[in-house]
C-alpha cells in the first residue's frame, strides 16, 4: 500500500471518529454567548478564537463536525438502501415492471439534484431530516440505474442460472452470486458521493432551509459569518476549510478503492468461473 493510501485513509477514519465523537473534543459549550469576548484571538482557552457572539469557535466547529457528518452518513445509508433496493428488485423482475421503474428514475434523473432538492424542501418543509429526505430523494436514481445495469449483467451468468436451476431462492442467488459485485460498484460511488451529499447539506443550511442557528453546523456557521467575511474572515475560513477537507479527503479515498476494485478485476473474473 502506497504511503498517500495510508494517510487518505487514516484521515478518513479520523474523519468518521468526528462524526461519533466530535461532541467529546469541545472545550466549552458551543452556544455560550459572551459579548464582551466577541472576536477574541487564538488563544490556550480559546483554540480558534470566538465568533461574533463571543462562542468557542473550535467548540462549535467540533459539534458542527458531528451534525454534519452524521447527517451525510445518514443521508447516504437512506440513499444505498433506496438505490440498491429498488435497483435490484427492477434488474432482477425485468420484464414491465422494470421498465415502469426505470421510467420513474428518468424523471428524477432528468432534473439537477440542487433545484430537486430545493423544489422537495420547499413541499416537505424547513429542518434537517427534512433535507436529507430531499437529498436522498434527489440521489436515488443513480444508484438503481447503476445496480439494475449489474444485476442484468449477472443474472444470465452460467454460474448464476446453476445457482437458480439448484434451488437457490432469489434471495439467496442474490446475496451468493450479485451482492459481492455490486457491493464493489457501489462502495466507490458511495465514498466519491460523500462530499457531493455534503456540499448539498451545508448549502441548504447556508440558505437557512436545513439547520437552524444557534445550532452548530458547518453550513450554518458559514452563514452567520458573511457578515464578517472582510473584518473576520477566519470565522468563514474555518468551517469553509472543514468542508473543504472532507471532500478532498473522500473524493481522493473514491480514487483510491476505484483503482483497487480495478486492478483486482480481472482475478475476480477468474475466481467466479
Amino acid at each position: 500500500m502506497k504511503k498517500i493510501e495510508v494517510i487518505v485513509i487514516f484521515l478518513s477514519l479520523v474523519i468518521v471518529c468526528l462524526a461519533f465523537f466530535g461532541e467529546f473534543f469541545a472545550t466549552h459549550d458551543p452556544n455560550l454567548i459572551n459579548l464582551s469576548n466577541k472576536f477574541a484571538p487564538i488563544s490556550k482557552e480559546h483554540f480558534l478564537g470566538t465568533d461574533h457572539l463571543g462562542r468557542d469557535e473550535f467548540s462549535r466547529l467540533m459539534y458542527g463536525a458531528s451534525l454534519s457528518l452524521k447527517s451525510v452518513f445518514i443521508t447516504l445509508l437512506l440513499i444505498l438502501v433506496i438505490g440498491v433496493g429498488i435497483g435490484s428488485f427492477s434488474g432482477f423482475i425485468g420484464g414491465r415492471t422494470d421498465m415502469i421503474i426505470m421510467r420513474f428514475c428518468d424523471v428524477f434523473l432528468s432534473f439537477p439534484t440542487v433545484v430537486l432538492a430545493l423544489f422537495l424542501v420547499g413541499i416537505l418543509g424547513i429542518g434537517l431530516v427534512n433535507v436529507i429526505i430531499a437529498i436522498a430523494l434527489t440521489h436515488w436514481a443513480w444508484y438503481a440505474r447503476i445496480v439494475r445495469s449489474i444485476v442484468i449483467s449477472l443474472k444470465n451468468k452460467e454460474y448464476v442460472l446453476i445457482s437458480k436451476v439448484s434451488g437457490a431462492s432469489p434471495f439467496v442467488n442474490f446475496k451468493k452470486n450479485m451482492l459481492k459485485p455490486i457491493f464493489s460498484q457501489i462502495i466507490v460511488l458511495a465514498t466519491l458521493d460523500i462530499g457531493h451529499i455534503m456540499l448539498h447539506i451545508s448549502g441548504l443550511s447556508f440558505l437557512g432551509l436545513g439547520v437552524k442557528a444557534p445550532t452548530p453546523e458547518w453550513g450554518i456557521m458559514i452563514s452567520d459569518a458573511k457578515e464578517f467575511i472582510f473584518t473576520n474572515s477566519q470565522l468563514i475560513l474555518y468551517p469553509g476549510l472543514a468542508i473543504f477537507f472532507v471532500v478532498c479527503v473522500f473524493n481522493i479515498l473514491g480514487d483510491i478503492l476505484r483503482d483497487r476494485f480495478d486492478l483486482n478485476t480481472e482475478f475476480k473474473s477468474h475466481e467466479c468461473h
